[in-house]
């Protein structure tokens, strides 16, 4: 089943267009990490999967061909904004109670259990709690709607490292007992490198590229030469990244089935190093990024460097 399925996915604000020709299909499971610049498109595209946004163009559908925003997909997926959203003078019981109020299915016990065990007082205003016990507060909230897809955005920005630890430890814990499938925006590239099992990569409203974490790192080599032989390289090469020093290149490539030719030496990438490439890489790389299979033009980003 796929938890999300987007084909040409657009919204425009005006005449400016936040989100294009996004098309996605993404197996249930994952965690998947969400990475862009600010202004990519990443909360348009969580808020159309949510159904909080209506696309301007193209279609998405959720946990298995759900229309995003119907009530079937509502009762699915749980959504945690960025800001972790609670009424400050609300106790931690008053917002159970009003979440249970709110929707069609909520696990209350679940609620106050888990805060329990998580030592946070159920009579303690929301707004007097600390920053790591918010987070957990509007994230018991969202696994006390038991979904089947947790969306959440940009969590872990306000935490210091003991509250993010413990935060996506729950989150590891629910899709472990729970089969809960997360998608996850985040600017922490290092972080979704050990976590995440699947990236979707936003640069200017578009998908730059998107698949199984370990697929897309094993489908890109770097390639080192001298920088006399680049240029013959790179034209018939699928380049993300062209960096080159006074006698050396560093080309960042897909695969491909072609040997590594001699003189030049090829070594692995990082996912890190490979999401600030097509971060980096300019938009007319971009247009056939959704699977591994699907050739991408050769396009270079060249950047001079000094030895």
């Amino acid at each position: 089943m796929n938890v999300i399925e987007t084909r040409e996915l657009g919204k425009r604000y005006g005449s400016q267009w936040a989100l294009r020709d996004c098309t996605l299909a993404i197996p249930e499971g994952h965690l998947v990490g969400l990475v862009g610049p600010n202004g990519a498109g990443k909360s348009t595209l969580m808020n159309l999967i949510a159904g909080l946004s209506v696309p301007s163009a193209g279609s998405v559908t959720v946990l298995g061909g759900r229309h995003a925003g119907s009530p079937a997909a509502l009762d699915g997926i749980a959504f945690m904004a960025q800001d972790a959203p609670l009424y400050k003078n609300l106790s931690a019981a008053d917002m159970i109670h009003l979440t249970r109020n709110l929707n069609r299915q909520f696990d209350a016990r679940y609620a106050r259990e888990r805060l329990g065990a998580l030592g946070i007082p159920l009579k303690k205003q929301a707004g007097k709690l600390s920053g790591g016990q918010q987070a957990q507060l509007a994230l018991t909230l969202a696994l006390g709607r038991r979904p089947q897809m947790l969306i959440l955005d940009e969590p872990l920005a306000a935490l210091d490292p003991i509250a993010r630890q413990d935060f996506m430890t729950t989150v590891m814990t629910a899709m472990t007992d729970d089969g809960v499938s997360v998608l996850l925006s985040s600017h922490a590239l290092a972080e979704l490198e050990r976590i995440a099992d699947y990236l979707i990569v936003l640069g200017d409203g578009e998908v730059r590229i998107a698949g199984e974490a370990d697929d897309l790192v094993a489908a890109h080599q770097m390639l080192s030469g001298p920088v006399a032989e680049a240029d013959v390289l790179a034209a018939r090469l699928a380049v993300v990244q062209d960096r080159r020093a006074a006698a050396q290149a560093h080309l960042l490539v897909k695969s491909g089935d072609q040997p590594v030719p001699p003189g030049w030496e090829a070594h692995p990438v990082s996912l890190e190093e490979l999401v600030l490439a097509y971060l980096r890489a300019p938009g007319a790389l971009n247009k056939a990024p959704g699977a591994l299979g699907k050739s991408v033009p050769a396009r270079i980003e060249r950047a001079e460097v000094s030895r």
